[in-house]
């Protein structure tokens, strides 16, 4: 692949819930230098809801020499509030651009279930807990997802490159119809569970037919057995209901889960010839590791970090590496199995680039 990328979370708000409520310039930077110097990546996918810091981790990440994906992360906006709210983040990734790093942007990912307007509920949760019950209402709008979603897109498309100079895309979801021909890239959330899993390959094979390169925006798991099974869904294991949060059963700690997946689809990604891709993801900042497995939220995280519960929500920079934390630090990081794997996977793409 040309591009071997990490997705990074700089806090969206599904349903009013942040992802990350910390958010620190110089910690930004350091893990910008862990994603490119010791995983290895050529790409990083710049997630949020906030373009202010999409702005930062940018700059962290075009200063470590990574192409960057700028891509705004907006829940629960109106068509009419996504309008200003993408041509604002357009500027900054032209602004970042123009600084002679090579930008991707992204005009948002999985509308029809993260924003309002396309499928009934009045937040992603309640979305999504309709879709789960099986809701007539929610599947019938399905069918109108393309008619409503399209132009709109297309829209987008036009209105931000009146003010950004470089490749456009969109992260879809895999049941979102999308007319790529506004776009540079088709680009998905291509996660594999026991749903697809026997058609995995075919429907990747399937994005290849409209001419034009193929990203996945995001694939990965969790790090307890079953989760590849549950692919994009694999994080729904918490009950937020208790106080702490805590897991909603009994689950297994297994770090090799997220191994094995990743190298599977890997392999199928440099099979099929896809462009580039994006494992979902560097850290989950509102998770934390803890020895009591029904504690323990890490389990419900797809980062390749995991974050110490010793008191902070935030990682501190300092330290080479995920690998060891700032010693007396609050929120310290370390490296899960995955944080590895993915090094050792990417370590030739990284060679190359260099080249």
């Amino acid at each position: 692949m040309r591009g071997r990328g990490i997705n990074y979370d700089t806090g969206f708000l599904p349903g009013g819930r942040i992802s990350r409520e910390t958010f620190d310039p110089e910690t930004v930077r350091a893990e910008m230098r862990i994603i490119a110097e010791e995983l290895n990546c050529t790409a990083v996918r710049i997630t949020g809801g906030h373009p202010e810091r999409l702005s930062v981790a940018a700059r962290h990440a075009a200063d470590a020499g990574l192409e960057v994906w700028f891509a705004p992360f907006p829940c629960e906006m109106t068509t009419r509030e996504l309008a200003p709210f993408f041509l604002e983040c357009a500027e900054r990734a032209e602004e970042v651009r123009r600084d002679g790093a090579e930008v991707v942007l992204v005009t948002g990912c999985e509308l029809s279930i993260f924003c309002t307007g396309f499928l009934p509920g009045e937040t992603f949760f309640h979305r999504l807990a309709a879709l789960g019950a099986g809701d007539a209402e929610v599947y019938a709008r399905f069918a109108e997802i393309p008619a409503r979603l399209n132009p709109f897109l297309a829209e987008t498309a036009e209105a931000v490159r009146t003010v950004f100079g470089g490749r456009v895309t969109y992260a879809s979801g895999e049941w979102e119809d999308v007319d790529w021909s506004p776009f540079d890239i088709v680009a998905v959330d291509a996660y594999r569970d026991e749903r697809n899993a026997a058609t995995y390959r075919e429907e990747l094979r399937s994005r290849f037919r409209h001419g034009k390169p193929v990203a996945v925006t995001e694939f990965g798991t969790c790090a307890y057995t079953g989760a590849g099974a549950r692919g994009g869904m694999a994080w729904a294991i918490v009950d937020y209901t208790a106080n702490p949060p805590r897991l909603d059963g009994d689950y297994r700690r297994d770090e090799g889960e997220q191994v094995r997946y990743l190298r599977e689809l890997l392999t199928v990604f440099e099979e099929e010839g896809v462009d580039s891709a994006f494992w979902f993801t560097f850290a989950a900042y509102n998770t934390a590791y803890d020895p009591d497995p029904r504690r323990d939220l890490d389990m419900a995280s797809y980062g390749v970090v995991r974050l110490l519960k010793d008191g902070g929500s935030e990682p501190k920079a300092g330290g080479r590496g995920g690998s060891e934390p700032k010693a007396g630090g609050r929120g310290g990081r370390e490296p899960k199995e995955v944080f590895h794997a993915l090094a050792a996977a990417y370590s030739g793409g990284r060679a190359a680039a260099a080249t």
